[in-house]
């Protein structure tokens, strides 16, 4: 059932106060600080779009994705619309730990050297991919699902001190899809969640495995919600979920042409098909809702909420989830440091 929601009408997150410039020998302190918003899968489509509408609303926009080229004209394509934008572009692989890392590490730096709050006030996980064939990333977890579900979660992990240091009321918008829908029963074993299981197929199921993704997205969401709002004195971090609903990007640039466009065909005739400037409609609603508003499923836009499947509100589920993805999370952390030290000793 849908509900509606009282929306912002300018921005999520107060201006940040002003802070002291530590590099600076005199006592003055620096203006007032604009909120920072984080969007991965910002090189194009749902992503893009999502970058320049929160620019427009007082955001300092940090675009990541994985091609600088790529992020080189969003970033002008905003400036072009938006002549008062403040961006920062950085690239990220998702499906690489060691990249997710390195984005880390080059966001502190850079909150640093620009001598701004060490915090971040939004972090939206849109980046996800549709692959057609089976691949594996560095960490040998099969691509989709660690792009559009590891890589948000080891992101999320890796960036909550920052979102936690917020001296505003902070959020996490992590975006799913309708298709979870078609998943009717789920195991959060370690196999599954990093997709390793479905690497003996005859015929790599593309589709189950994004519908999978999905579905953990929600999962994952709802479990940081509840561990962020039932405990008594909780950092004030809101989580929301996006369903941006049919939007046309290039996420199914792997598909097959005749049949990538004969489903935008069909969705248009039904007037289900969006662009993605009319598809960001639902991430502002999720970017500019009240502070306190925690843990809804945004779908659509117009402020409209809906109830997610029953399997993805299964809380046993959930923990189970948590759990094989925080064991995921270790084994990936202990590569990387154990990569660091090597790389160390060889210099």
């Amino acid at each position: 059932m849908f509900s509606n929601r009282t929306i912002y009408n300018h921005c999520a997150v107060s201006p940040l106060p002003p802070i002291t410039s530590a590099s600076s020998t005199s006592n003055k302190t620096s203006g007032i600080r604009q909120p920072i918003c984080i969007v991965t899968g910002a090189t194009s489509g749902l992503g893009a779009a999502t970058a320049l509408a929160l620019s427009k609303k007082c955001f300092f926009v940090v675009l990541a994705g994985r091609s600088s080229d790529k992020l080189s004209k969003v970033m002008s394509d905003i400036r072009k619309q938006n002549k008062e934008a403040n961006l920062e572009a950085f690239q990220v692989d998702l499906s690489s730990f060691s990249s997710i890392m390195r984005f880390k590490e080059s966001i502190e730096q850079w909150i640093l050297d620009s001598n701004m709050h060490p915090s971040i006030q939004l972090l939206i996980n849109n980046a996800g991919i549709l692959a057609t064939t089976s691949r594996f990333t560095t960490e040998g977890h099969d691509q989709m699902m660690g792009t559009n579900y590891i890589g948000a979660f080891s992101l999320t992990q890796v960036l909550l001190p920052l979102l936690k240091n917020s001296p505003v009321p902070s959020r996490i918008i992590n975006v799913t899809s309708f298709t979870h829908r078609n998943v009717s029963s789920f195991r959060a074993e370690k196999e599954t969640v990093s997709g390793n299981r479905f690497s003996g197929y005859e015929s790599y199921p593309f589709a189950q495995i994004y519908e999978y993704s999905k579905l953990c997205v929600l999962l994952f969401s709802y479990e940081l919600h509840r561990q962020f709002h039932l405990t008594e004195g909780s950092q004030p971090i809101s989580v929301m979920v996006v369903d941006p609903g049919a939007v046309r990007t290039d996420i199914m640039r792997e598909v097959p042409w005749y049949i990538s466009q004969t489903a935008f065909f069909s969705l248009q005739l039904l007037g289900l098909l969006q662009s993605p400037e009319a598809g960001v409609s639902s991430m502002l609603d999720a970017a500019l809702a009240h502070p306190e508003t925690s843990g809804l499923y945004f779908f659509g836009g117009k402020g409209r909420t809906l109830e997610s499947s029953a399997l993805s509100h299964d809380i046993k589920l959930s923990r189970e989830l948590w759990d094989t993805s925080n064991d995921i999370l270790q084994d990936s952390l202990l590569g990387y440091n154990r990569g660091s030290v090597s790389s160390e000793k060889a210099a």
